[in-house]
């Protein structure tokens, strides 16, 4: 047998493997991340080569979609040519570009995942992971429930290899169907090397058979890697690693090769013929990378440039300082680019902004009558302070049906025989006529209206689990001082100012949290919105910023609301602390509200084919609160499903433009951060949450099987943590079908307003953010503030670029809305 010098680490090969491995979090936390996070210190498309040869993924549409793309005007021919003579030169355009049009390319894709192990098939003709797999997913979700299973786990409050140890002394029946895998585990101290000698036997192949093991079920191994990383993502906690799955799959293999072949056999390199290709070996570019590359930049910038070319057809931005009626502050969610604009449409005196949606405060929250803490902030971020909620009345409605005591023979027939049939009746007319119940996931019962929340800090005692109950007054002034000016809005405040998070209801989505506000991990953004409101209207904090030179009128009230972006309907908080000149203000900027929801409904149904869009907004806006509520609606709303684009700047610069909810919106005045102090943050939230939605969305349309999750029609809830096909399959990360159908899986271009050199120096000062843009991973463009002059980043510095597309200009978007079901180009949107 031939053997490798090369010495086995188990620390370095188990840090490597959590590296590559999904780190998607359990549902409750679910938030969208670049699905190849692991490949970002890599140039986009040397990256993206390098995953698809190592692990089999497809990272780009097919030469067929492209070639169609190009046929029906998707693809310019002028942005397609540009793009062969900027990689190719001119000289070589007619022969890249017969090459493009009519080449022909093997599409299949040989992985090295999973050479190796496929030996025990070829060789001993025993199939491991049908062996294996049932036993041992069946285990990891038994010991991860989160309380879906009948029977909780056996063992309390002990590591995976220690509960199955006790279960294994202490009952008559066994994991195992033979002696040694029994015997090694009993023992105790178990090493992955032992069993891997036993197993593989040649030291130089055991990190590739661990990659082959684990990444033919990297859902499981994913999760089980995030929950060893953050225990605090399961409700009820569990103490398992990488390291003990990894010694007890070894040892199910182990136990079926004996089962099979007795303790005789060999080890999986002593009948090796031809040792597999490494991992990591260098990947040579071939002449079909250098096509796909070629038509995915010319499908990218085909796009890109009619938005620029927008842009540029807006001219010069002048912030008009009229008086507004009031003010309202979204999340950037690309979901309220068309809200906003509605608004401002229906009342021509308001005034929107965009901004992160946990509103630059950052806590964990405590529901009265909850157990456990939530984050309600970006997920990297690691709070200080808690809020809890006191003064509730809310009460979780529930169903007699589902309490544990059905799971028993005589109570389960019993409800079956009397509670059971009233259940089906009502199963059955919510299909005929859906409304909300007990089950319905809403982001309105986040928070009761009418309780109080502990958001002031007057006792620097006030600590729970070494967290600050509240804020102090300095603390709060800090917060609302910081976000006021990332925003630019420093003066000519309305009289109202709404603070507005978002959230969503569903009753038919595993992947719920997705829908919430990412930038409060997943929850919606009512908490802060009140929160905030609270912070901005407290007299003292109004002193310390005046004192720092932000002046806020005295009749001035900030104002917490929440938008449902599914059911397109909306709930303010607090409206009895308002001033009576408020108040009366309030109710005629509720009708502005009303109005506007109904519109956002009535564009947003454009893609429900079930529903007729030429009908009123107000028919339309019933219907999609049905559909809302719906039991079989698999598609309640299409979540991030077409963004592509962030703009940061004053909010002229895009609302002459119909962006079709493509945009993120984060507003940002150049004039208040000349130095851009404020732009690093929001460069970095742009990147890494903006960036990250999107390329799972990219890699979870271009590969729908591996990166993505399939449809979710076959989808089983697996203890209440992630979902499956069937009861054996592997957990599935990604995103399913019916959130991606309507994706274009374009990068996500960046677009800044301000001077190109201090753009530059903000990105530059944060190495994590500089490396999305310098990798390309996002796109990044910066208007000049004076001249107009548009540039784009390349090579990581900024080169002057000249739009070529021609832009229509819309009176009035509502005939397009009516009758087109697929993406709208950006347009000019005539202006009164």
């Amino acid at each position: 047998m031939k053997t490798n010098p090369v010495s086995f680490d188990e620390h370095e090969v188990l840090h490597e493997i959590k590296h590559f491995l999904p780190a998607q979090a359990p549902l409750k936390d679910f938030v969208h991340h670049n699905t190849l996070h692991a490949f970002q210190n890599m140039k986009f498309y040397d990256a993206i080569r390098k995953a698809s040869k190592i692990f089999g993924y497809k990272v780009f549409l097919s030469l067929a979609e492209y070639r169609d793309f190009y046929a029906s005007g998707k693809i310019k021919k002028e942005l397609l040519e540009r793009t062969i003579i900027e990689r190719k030169g001119e000289s070589a355009l007619s022969e890249w570009t017969q090459k493009a049009l009519h080449g022909n390319y093997n599409s299949s894709i040989l992985p090295r995942i999973g050479m190796l192990r496929d030996s025990w098939r070829k060789h001993y003709h025993i199939d491991l992971d049908l062996d294996v797999h049932p036993i041992l997913f069946r285990i990891l979700c038994s010991y991860l429930d989160q309380g879906i299973s009948i029977w909780s786990f056996p063992i309390e409050n002990k590591g995976f290899l220690s509960s199955m140890r006790e279960m294994e002394r202490n009952t008559y029946s066994s994991f195992f169907k033979s002696k040694r895998a029994k015997k090694l585990l009993l023992k105790g101290e178990n090493d992955i090397a032992e069993l891997l000698k036993i197993v593989v036997g040649d030291e130089a192949l055991y990190k590739q058979y661990i990659y082959d093991q684990q990444f033919v079920h990297q859902g499981w191994s994913g999760m089980v890697s995030a929950v060893e990383d953050n225990p605090g993502t399961l409700l009820e906690r569990r103490n398992i690693t990488l390291k003990e799955l990894i010694i007890f799959e070894l040892l199910l293999e182990i136990d079926a090769l004996d089962q099979r072949f007795g303790e005789n056999w060999a080890p999986l390199a002593t009948n090796l013929k031809n040792r597999p290709s490494n991992l990591f070996a260098a990947i040579p570019r071939t002449e079909q990378n250098e096509i796909m590359m070629i038509w995915q930049d010319a499908y990218e910038w085909t796009f890109y440039d009619q938005v620029l070319a927008g842009v540029e057809g807006i001219g010069k931005v002048e912030n008009t300082k009229t008086e507004k009626s009031f003010q309202a502050m979204f999340c950037i969610d690309d979901r309220e680019c068309s809200i906003r604009r509605y608004v401002e449409n229906t009342d021509p005196k308001s005034e929107t902004f965009g901004t992160a949606g946990f509103f630059g405060v950052e806590f964990y929250y405590q529901p009265e009558h909850g157990k456990s803490y939530t984050k309600v902030c970006p997920a990297p971020v690691m709070p200080k302070f808690l809020i809890k909620e006191i003064g509730s009345s809310a009460r979780q409605e529930k169903n007699v049906h589902f309490a544990n005591h059905t799971h028993t023979p005589v109570a389960g027939y019993a409800m079956t025989q009397t509670v059971g049939f009233w259940s089906g009746l009502r199963l059955a007319m919510n299909i005929f006529k859906p409304r909300m119940s007990s089950k319905t996931a809403s982001s309105f019962r986040h928070m009761d209206p009418h309780s109080r929340l502990t958001i002031e800090n007057t006792n620097p005692n006030a600590i729970e689990n070494g967290l600050q109950i509240g804020f102090t007054v300095e603390e709060m002034a800090v917060r609302v001082e910081n976000l006021l000016r990332s925003i630019g809005l420093v003066t000519a405040f309305a009289p109202i100012v709404y603070i507005v998070g978002h959230g969503a209801t569903s009753v038919n989505n595993t992947h719920y949290a997705g829908y919430d506000c990412g930038a409060c991990s997943g929850r919606p953004g009512s908490v802060n919105a009140r929160v905030l409101a609270f912070m901005a209207n407290h007299p003292e904090v109004r002193s310390i910023l005046t004192a720092n030179g932000l002046q806020i009128p005295e009749s001035t009230q900030f104002f917490g609301a929440l938008h449902d972006t599914t059911r397109d309907d909306i709930t303010f908080y607090d409206e009895e602390l308002l001033t009576e000149a408020n108040a009366e203000a309030h109710k005629n900027n509720k009708i502005t509200f009303d109005t506007a929801l109904d519109l956002n409904a009535k564009e947003r149904s454009r893609r429900f084919e079930s529903i007729d869009t030429t009908l009123s907004a107000a028919k339309i806006h019933d219907k999609v609160k049905t559909r809302s509520v719906s039991l079989f609606e698999p598609r309640p709303e299409l979540n991030h499903a077409t963004t592509t684009l962030c703009f940061v700047g004053r909010r002229n610069l895009t609302k002459g433009l119909y962006l079709d909810r493509r945009a993120f919106l984060n507003s940002y005045d150049y004039k208040v951060d000349p130095d851009g102090k404020y732009l690093v943050g929001i460069l970095a939230a742009v990147a890494g949450v903006c960036g990250g939605i999107n390329l799972e969305y990219f890699f979870s349309r271009v590969d729908n099987q591996k990166l993505g999750a399939g449809t979710k029609l076959a989808h089983n809830v697996m203890g209440l943590f992630g979902v499956a096909n069937g009861i054996d399959g592997d957990l599935r990360p990604g995103l399913p079908s019916q959130m991606i159908e309507v994706h274009d899986p374009i990068r996500l271009m960046g677009i800044v307003e301000h001077f190109p050199d201090v753009v530059l120096e903000a990105v530059k000062k944060n190495p994590a953010t500089f490396e999305w843009f310098e990798n390309e991973w996002v796109r990044l463009a910066v208007i000049n503030p004076e001249t107009q002059e548009i540039m784009v980043m390349k090579d990581s510095v900024f080169v002057p670029y000249k739009p070529i597309t021609a832009i229509h200009t819309l009176s009035d978007v509502t005939p397009l809305l009516e009758k087109t079901l697929g993406n709208i180009d950006v347009h000019l949107l005539k202006q009164d």
